[in-house]
């Protein structure tokens, strides 16, 4: 699915920071590069055919034609995103090293991990930006110099964590899963994908790190949060039926597992 970014046509882009809200994501791709560098927790991204796992201080490269998916996070993850227009790219990467970040879809896994001192200075940087995004002119100035040292601070870095090339039916199933709110069985689910039941649990354990139960369970988890809110729209059962969940005590034995606190207290906190 192509998304189109509402950004406003005096800047060249859009750079915030993300924390872990509960909000489900569909596949997608948009004309802008993007780069997220993580600074907390875990996470799990899926391209059309790779997957990258994402730690702390681990920095991906997203291009324009490449579909992805946040499959799924860490109650405490946070990263930082940044998004560039095409004519902010065209105008700034004019030297060899750079002309990768021109191309919608470069062969190749753009995900590596920057030393922590590196991510530091990087976290500063992109917040003097964030400061001023009400200053056009600035705040396109900050952008460029983003784009630049980012991707300076990619090319330098040694650890590379390899993404792993994805089965097709993993990838549909996940996005099944993710994209339609009603709950299919395992054995729909297998055939829509295009494997046996057997077949494509063991599959998407092994190449996603979670059971398909469990990337259920966090889907709906996050469709109650995004449905909730903070409680002023819906109660707790009312929402937690509408994620999905066919009961009160099997949302709160789920919730507790993913959230780590009970839904009463997540609600205290709130």
């Amino acid at each position: 699915m192509k998304e189109f970014l509402e950004l406003p046509a005096e800047v060249d882009g859009r750079l915030w920071f993300h924390h872990n809200e509960g909000v489900a994501y569909a596949m997608h791709h948009h004309a802008e590069l993007e780069f997220n560098l993580v600074t907390r927790g875990t996470g799990t991204y899926l391209l059309k055919d790779r997957k990258y796992q994402l730690n702390k201080h681990a920095l991906v490269w997203l291009f324009p034609e490449q579909e992805h998916v946040l499959l799924h996070q860490s109650p405490d993850f946070e990263m930082w995103i940044a998004v560039f227009k095409p004519e902010l790219v065209a105008r700034v990467c004019t030297v060899e090293s750079d002309r990768v970040l021109l191309d919608p879809d470069p062969p190749g896994h753009y995900c590596r991990r920057l030393p922590d001192a590196q991510t530091a200075r990087r976290h500063d940087l992109y917040q003097q930006v964030l400061d001023a995004h009400d200053q056009a002119n600035l705040f396109n100035a900050g952008l460029a110099y983003v784009l630049l040292a980012t991707w300076r601070g990619y090319l330098e870095a040694e650890d590379i964590p390899a993404g792993d090339d994805i089965h097709p039916a993993v990838e549909k199933a996940a996005r099944l899963i993710r994209d339609e709110t009603d709950a299919a069985s395992l054995t729909d689910l297998a055939q829509r994908a295009g494997l046996s039941p057997s077949r494509l649990s063991r599959l998407f354990k092994q190449q996603t790190g979670v059971s398909l139960v469990d990337f259920r369970n966090r889907k709906r988890i996050e469709r109650f949060l995004a449905l909730y809110g903070g409680g002023q729209r819906k109660t707790m059962l009312a929402a937690a039926l509408e994620a999905g969940f066919g009961s009160y005590p099997q949302f709160h034995r789920v919730f507790r597992q993913v959230m780590g606190c009970s839904p009463a207290e997540y609600r205290r906190r709130r």
